[in-house]
């Protein structure tokens, strides 16, 4: 799948230490340069290009505060290091395939926090969803 978005490091730019990012995250940023949008990502925020646009960018910007638990850890998942933000009652959930880090995977955008716990529960779903993308 082709990349979504090219992406430069707003960390180097900035400071050592991003205040939102879990050491997870801050672990990989550096090495993240492009990310990829997921179809149900696309169809949840409601198939709105600019949004999805938005969504992106805001998330990758390591400082916004219009996020509660930026990159917030969620699992490890087979090899993909699953994270979420969330921002009013939206869950967006992402990750990063440790064989592909310069690759920011970008899954669903969840409204409902049941559904976003049963995503988290059905990891064979994350790991298809994941493969789907990087194929």
């Amino acid at each position: 799948m082709e990349p979504y978005l090219e992406l430069t490091n707003p960390c180097s730019r900035k400071k050592e230490f991003c205040r939102n990012c879990s050491s997870h995250f801050m672990a990989i940023r550096p090495l993240i340069r492009n990310a990829v949008v997921h179809k149900k990502f696309f169809r949840d925020l409601g198939r709105d290009r600019d949004r999805v646009d938005s969504v992106v960018k805001m998330i990758l910007d390591c400082s916004n505060l219009e996020f509660h638990e930026l990159h917030k850890f969620e699992k490890n998942v087979a090899g993909n290091l699953v994270f979420r933000a969330k921002r009013e009652r939206t869950h967006f959930v992402y990750c990063v395939n440790k064989k592909k880090v310069e690759t920011l995977l970008f899954l669903r955008a969840i409204n409902n926090f049941t559904e976003y716990k049963r995503l988290l529960a059905n990891e064979q779903q994350i790991v298809r969803m994941a493969t789907e993308i990087n194929t």
